[in-house]
């Protein structure tokens, strides 16, 4: 179990081999895996070559040695009850001098991690055909009750003669109803691979292993995790709500890596699903469509964090449009915040940062009204006010909503959860994951005023976004100024978005002009059409 194969070996015990229960001499130090020491080893007994995991010791429990030893047997029993050819085999547990070690194969050849460090990305042809054998090893274990929670790179060994993939290093594998040495008051796995329900306490399932699966395929595929970044208050950030945003490498595969990655359990791409789509990719070269594609709630339908406008005016000249994200729902905050509670020591020093970090709620110096703000439900549309209204400097939130003063210079009342980012001059309020994304734009006035600046737009529409159909663009006012709602349906940026509608109003205030728009799934467009007349109603210029 470990990355057997990826390090030069080591001798053991600087040349004086040892030897533990009489049997294995362990000869070359291979690397280490999850929880200890892999060795290469020769069984005296039976005359072969095995690997030996030795496990490092938790000085921190405070269970006695019997109850340690216990909870290492379970695991390898968990373990050693699995037969599968992708599943590595366990000979052997053994314990000398109170320390345990794990006897099992052998696997001539490095791990995937090895692999791509080496060589880089995989092809999606061989990326397919493992993610069909690992899915095959994940059946196994789950129909014998057993989890892997630990599923990256590292822990799948690619043999070197016969190819074969073998899922290894269950050392923190969980057996249903039972307790493992390495659950014990700490966060175990490896958070670039870990599902959110995980991260967050929740009892987990065949689903957590299944994300995780995910997130490998698009690391084999690209060469890098999507969600890798410089911290781990970053990494836990991208796990729970940051769009899932795979680069083009990905796209043969997409379906399946966003199937997996969906961060509702529910809702995830389980292990028949997967593999069928893989196995018609295998065999026909071309992915067909899963069932689970389209539009609807907390789909992965949001570009990413590239930033969309929909009209498109400012991107740069060549630009790739990002990929969809995921819907993390109000589960996505309260999951965050016990994130920032268990992992509060793994990110000393920094814990308020962190916390405030994976909440999500970056509103850019604004505050969150009490729960008893005095205007409940959704304001009525604002866009065919004919009189000048006078405004108030600091808006009233909704229920659910709060206000933000925005760096920018602006002021309006955004859902509760969503996140503030910023592409060049516009910003972005978006919800946890992406599914809703309300964005504002503060530019110079064009020729012609607003109605010309949204015709214009909606010219170029089919040219910057797939499918469109449907474009309106109305003669409106804001407040009693010149304004012009654009309408539109398109079909999003990859076949995973699913159709897309946005409503744009574009406007001019104090010789400026000003664009909010909010983009959903077409499935939500109510939702969004509620989110946008709060975003229009509220919105104040400071």
């Amino acid at each position: 179990m470990g990355s057997l194969g990826d390090h030069a070996g080591e001798g053991a015990g600087g040349g004086n081999a040892r030897v533990i229960a009489g049997r294995y001499r362990l000869e070359a130090r291979l690397g280490r895996g999850g929880m200890g020491v892999v060795w290469r080893a020769t069984d005296l007994l039976l005359g072969r070559q095995v690997a030996v995991k030795e496990l490092d010791r938790d000085e921190t429990l405070s269970d006695t040695d019997a109850e340690q030893r216990e909870r290492t047997l379970r695991e390898a029993r968990a373990v050693a009850q699995l037969r599968h050819p992708h599943i590595v085999v366990v000979h052997d547990v053994v314990v000398q001098d109170e320390q345990p070690y794990i006897v099992m194969e052998l696997i001539e050849g490095g791990s995937l991690a090895g692999r791509l460090a080496r060589g880089g990305p995989l092809d999606a042809h061989a990326v397919a055909r493992m993610g069909i054998d690992l899915l095959g090893a994940l059946r196994a274990a789950h129909d014998a009750g057993v989890l892997h929670r630990d599923l990256k790179p590292a822990n799948v060994l690619l043999e070197q003669d016969t190819g074969r993939v073998v899922l290894t290093d269950f050392g923190i594998a969980q057996v249903t109803g039972a307790t493992t040495l390495t659950e014990v008051g700490s966060f175990v796995g490896s958070p670039e691979y870990t599902a959110p329900e995980r991260m967050a306490g929740e009892r987990t399932g065949p689903e957590s292993d299944l994300w995780s699966l995910g997130a490998l395929l698009a690391t084999a595929l690209a060469g890098e995790s999507p969600f890798r970044r410089d911290s781990i208050g970053g990494v836990l950030h991208a796990v729970v709500y940051d769009e899932i945003r795979p680069p083009a490498a990905v796209a043969p595969l997409l379906p399946v890596v966003l199937g997996l990655l969906d961060r509702d359990p529910v809702r995830r791409l389980d292990t028949d699903e997967a593999e069928r789509l893989l196995v018609a990719y295998v065999e026909t070269g071309r992915m067909p469509a899963s069932p689970r594609e389209g539009p609807g709630p907390g789909r992965n339908v949001l570009p990413g964090r590239g930033g969309y406008s929909p009209t498109q005016r400012d991107l740069p000249a060549g630009a790739r449009p990002p990929v969809a994200g995921h819907s993390a729902g109000r589960r996505g905050h309260g999951r965050a915040v016990l994130i920032a509670a268990a992992l509060v020591a793994a990110v000393a020093g920094a814990g308020v940062a962190t916390a405030a970090l994976l909440m999500g709620r970056d509103d850019g110096g604004g505050t969150t009204p009490p729960n008893s703000a005095t205007v409940t439900g959704h304001p009525a549309p604002t866009v065919t006010v004919t009189t000048p209204t006078a405004r108030p400097s600091t808006p009233e939130a909704p229920d659910d909503y709060h206000v933000v003063k925005d760096p920018k210079g602006f002021t309006l009342a955004v859902p509760d959860r969503f996140r503030r980012e910023v592409d060049g001059p516009r910003v972005f309020y978006v919800s946890p994951g992406g599914t809703y994304r309300i964005g504002v734009k503060e530019s110079a006035t064009e020729p012609g005023g607003p109605l010309a600046v949204q015709r214009r737009s909606a010219a170029k529409g089919p040219r910057n976004n797939p499918g469109y159909r449907d474009g309106q663009v109305t003669e409106a006012t804001h407040n009693g100024r010149p304004a012009a709602l654009w309408e539109f349906t398109w079909d999003g940026f990859t076949a995973a978005e699913g159709a897309r509608h946005t409503y744009d109003l574009c406007w001019e205030e104090g010789g400026r002009m000003y664009d909010v728009w909010v983009s959903a799934p077409v499935g939500d467009a109510e939702e969004a059409r509620r989110y946008f007349d709060t975003a229009v109603d509220t919105f104040v210029r400071r």
